[in-house]
């Protein structure tokens, strides 16, 4: 069996890591870099690290900050955030990135996915999910989370891992940032979904609630930000209190 990951997102805004509450509310928290070598020093599997504003001027930037990144941290990370062409990847995988994740351009452009895993490789394809739980169904969302779409987030994790992604990153709307524990039903439906890892994403407040997700939501790793941007839980303690739930993780 494998070992469950944890794995500390950093959204980044123009250079800096910040912060919000169901996608709203942004505010700054630190360097990236500064941050990532510490999660690294803490004993985090995987970094995420996602340019939520970013455009095509400021790819260069972020691709330089990817630069920084590499030089100083020796984990695995991936990029993300306005993904939307081969090109794209090619600069963040050069500049040192270990994998890089796809959302909105995947979804306007299937065929993205197909590309990207027989150019690159499956391996360092992630496809992010931003799903909001409306009426009877959880729906795919874009653009951050702020356009609404008709598609059910099985079937779209099911059709992307069959044109070829590796890794799928769950993000619940409803869950993000609230500390209420993740979205355990729709983690779990995804997980038995598919045949690659799942990474759940939003509403870690407490180590149970890794637990749970880990338990109960059946994912293969779980990506919080605030509690560990704030130090209200260290990935030191959170890996002891797991092992006592005879949970797998890394040391």
């Amino acid at each position: 069996m494998l070992t469950k990951r944890i794995i500390p997102c950093l959204d980044i805004k123009d250079g800096q890591t910040v912060k919000g509450i169901n996608f709203e509310n942004i505010q700054n928290v630190g360097d990236p870099v500064e941050l990532g070598s510490y999660y690294a020093q803490q004993g985090a599997d995987e970094l995420v690290f996602l340019d939520i504003t970013a455009t095509h001027e400021k790819r260069k930037t972020f691709a330089e900050l990817v630069t920084r990144i590499a030089k100083h941290i020796n984990i695995p990370f991936t990029v993300g955030g306005g993904i939307s062409t081969v090109e794209d990847v090619s600069v963040l995988l050069n500049a040192g990135a270990d994998k890089v994740s796809v959302n909105t351009a995947a979804v306007k452009n299937p065929q993205l996915i197909n590309d990207l895993a027989k150019r690159f490789g499956s391996q360092c394809i992630v496809l992010a999910i931003d799903t909001k739980h409306t009426g009877n169904d959880w729906l795919v969302h874009l653009n951050g989370g702020r356009v609404a779409t008709d598609i059910k987030t099985i079937e779209w994790a099911k059709q992307g891992v069959d044109r070829g992604a590796g890794e799928i990153l769950l993000t619940s709307m409803n869950n993000d940032g609230t500390k209420n524990g993740f979205a355990l039903d729709i983690t779990r439906d995804v997980s038995e979904a598919v045949n690659v890892p799942v990474v759940a994403s939003g509403g870690a407040g407490t180590m149970q609630h890794f637990a749970d997700v880990f338990i109960k939501g059946k994912a293969d790793a779980a990506l919080a930000a605030s509690i560990f941007h704030y130090k209200e839980i260290e990935i030191r303690d959170l890996k002891k209190f797991l092992r006592e739930y005879k949970i797998d993780v890394r040391g």
